[in-house]
């Protein structure tokens, strides 16, 4: 089982995603309660039923998942999972990135699937605040090594938009 990391603490995960059974649908799957990262596609073909029967929801985007395609239902989700299926799929940073910059969103901002502690330090700076980690993989380690590869940037970024030349006046 992953291990959360969530405002650079270990944290409780009370989110499970949606998994599609082989032979359904997006528009036959049974909805479960309780805090569900429902799969861009199960959300829209069914959003109005998930509205109304859940209280928090939660987003889970794929790679190829078009962050436009849902920019005007950002409202409705607590939290948003980007899915990182391979180490070297770069694709989850653009994404967060738009959320954030483009896009403004508040909330949550999940990195899962293949994370490792080497790309927590990158992904913080893109916008992401909570972290499922690879199975296997230590989450306290990770705290301690991971978000303080380097102590100073040059480059801006969601967290820190002033370039670093900016900032030394």
């Amino acid at each position: 089982m992953s291990q959360l990391i969530k405002n650079q603490a270990v944290a409780v995960d009370a989110w499970q995603k949606l998994e599609i059974p082989e032979g359904e649908t997006p528009e036959t799957v049974a909805l479960p309660a309780g805090d569900i990262l429902f799969p861009l596609a199960v959300w829209q073909a069914r959003k109005t039923e998930i509205i109304s029967g859940h209280k928090r929801i939660g987003l889970w985007l794929e790679p190829a998942d078009r962050v436009e395609d849902v920019a005007g239902d950002l409202d409705y989700f607590i939290v948003i999972a980007i899915n990182f299926p391979k180490f070297v799929d770069g694709r989850g940073y653009s994404t967060a990135s738009l959320l954030r910059q483009r896009y403004a969103y508040p909330g949550e901002l999940r990195a899962v699937g293949d994370v490792l502690h080497d790309q927590l330090f990158y992904m913080l700076r893109v916008g992401f605040d909570s972290y499922a980690l690879k199975d296997g993989k230590n989450a306290v380690y990770a705290i301690e090594a991971g978000f303080s590869t380097f102590g100073e940037t040059y480059q801006a970024s969601t967290r820190q938009p002033q370039p670093l030349f900016r900032r030394r006046a």
